[in-house]
């Protein structure tokens, strides 16, 4: 969720099987998804307990924090551009309120390998918003997390559904505040070039690829992908797989409880093939598509006026944040459907950044406390961009229509969801770049022919990973 992937937003692994085999997506889900993104643009919005009326209704307080004159605190996100911006505005109101004065530190793409060092050296940072569940369990089999403390366990029960509580835990122990989230399962598009085209919005496989046709023809390069940052291509795989192959074979992969080689998985190859396999649909051919990096992919969709290099982009809510460096207004200019269903429906994976403690301490807990209550989701839902999986969060408090109801359908959902498959797995396998899965599809978009390598490869990679 690009490691700036602005928003990154990765997520979701239990080895014991909890997250996957629990979480389940329902046909209501998907209907309700796709009626509010009918509607995007349009307002509206479920209150919460914090009040109603203006940007998100009472500035009231939710949530006693305590004096922290004299502390200081170091954390660490992948966030970069506009998400570090907004994430500042969230922690610039904790030093206000607690008189602590907290150190942003970026950690690059390989989260995992920056804590590793910073451990190995002696010096962690306090605090760090993880964007794999993968990462999470293996940092707590390692004990290099701090399980969280009464205050912060407190606004989880009041504010979270079990799904996102059980994503936070290992082995029980709840060590991880889900602050930010992401809807994976959307594709974003340039309204002018649809209608210029005449091009209708799919809702299936089969209408997405001629509606790509028919961009096409009308002069636009139809589709932006991000192919220098892997785990674009691992949300475009795991849409298709999930819609096509099933919650159940979802799970098990995700797992690797069927091995890559699995028919289904060459099926959906298959399917990413006739995509990938068309340099005609791909803005810049697929050796532009493997040189654009994720806000690349974003903003050249939305600029150029009438000449833009894409018409459309498969992307999680957060491009919004994205969009907003280009003059395009969301809603407007800059339009959004589900990802088209594969199989008998659309697909609904989600991926989520969580903040787990590195140090013991009064300060540290005090910051996860108040990343889990609506005070600190309400700072960055009004400044865009963004999601959350907090279910109190008055949701008037979404800068625009399109993020509120995206956050409407998203905690409509509860417990019924499936996170991101690559950040269920190891670090080594799907969260590293030029390694596992995500150089994996970078070699599958560079030859999209070759379904069998690809897949003899990623097993490979992920048996490795996993252990087997």
């Amino acid at each position: 969720m690009g490691r700036d992937r602005t928003g990154r937003d990765r997520t979701g692994r239990d080895r014991a099987g909890g997250v996957a085999g629990r979480a389940g997506v329902g046909v209501g889900v998907v209907a309700a998804l796709a009626l509010v993104l009918a509607g995007c643009g349009s307002g509206g919005g479920a209150k919460g307990d914090e009040g109603s009326g203006g940007k998100g209704g009472s500035t009231a307080p939710t949530v006693r924090l305590p004096s922290l004159k004299g502390e200081r605190l170091q954390v660490t996100a992948v966030w970069t551009g506009p998400e570090r911006d907004n994430f500042q505005k969230v922690l610039e109101e904790f030093e206000k309120r607690t008189g602590a004065t907290v150190d942003f530190v970026p950690s690059g793409d390989d989260m995992a390998g920056f804590i590793g060092s910073k451990i190995a050296g002696g010096g962690p940072p306090d605090v760090a918003m993880l964007q794999q569940v993968g990462v999470l369990n293996e940092f707590a089999r390692k004990g290099w997390l701090k399980p969280l403390g009464a205050g912060a366990k407190a606004q989880l029960a009041k504010n979270y559904a079990k799904g996102w509580q059980d994503l936070g835990a290992h082995k029980g122990t709840p060590y991880g505040v889900y602050f930010k989230a992401s809807n994976k399962s959307l594709v974003w598009y340039n309204a002018r070039a649809f209608d210029d085209a005449g091009a209708k919005e799919p809702k299936t496989w089969p209408d997405f690829v001629k509606a790509a046709e028919v961009i096409a023809e009308s002069g636009v390069e139809p589709v932006s992908v991000g192919g220098a940052d892997g785990w674009t291509l691992t949300d475009w795989f795991e849409n298709i797989y999930l819609s096509q192959a099933g919650p159940g074979k979802y799970d098990q992969l995700a797992q690797h409880r069927i091995k890559w080689t699995d028919p289904t998985v060459k099926q959906a190859l298959t399917t990413l093939g006739q995509l990938f396999g068309r340099k005609d649909l791909l803005a810049g051919g697929n050796s532009g598509a493997l040189q654009t990096d994720f806000p690349t992919s974003v903003t050249q969709t939305f600029s150029g006026g009438d000449a833009p290099k894409a018409a459309m982009v498969s992307s999680a809510d957060f491009a919004a944040a994205n969009i907003t460096q280009t003059k395009a207004k969301v809603g407007t200019d800059a339009k959004v459907f589900p990802f088209p269903a594969v199989g008998a429906r659309s697909p609904v994976v989600t991926g989520g950044d969580v903040a787990v403690a590195l140090k013991d301490g009064k300060a540290s807990q005090a910051l996860l406390t108040f990343l889990a209550s609506t005070d600190a989701a309400k700072i960055w839902a009004q400044a865009g961009g963004f999601i959350s999986p907090n279910k109190e969060l008055d949701q008037a408090a979404y800068a625009d229509g399109v993020m509120r109801e995206i956050a409407k359908a998203l905690v409509a959902a509860g417990d019924d969801f499936r996170f991101d498959m690559s950040d269920q797995a190891p670090a080594s396998f799907g969260g590293k770049p030029g390694q596992g899965e995500w150089k994996d599809l970078q070699d599958f978009l560079k030859n999209p022919k070759d379904v069998a390598g690809t897949q003899a490869q990623l097993e490979k990679d992920a048996a490795k990973s996993f252990g087997h």
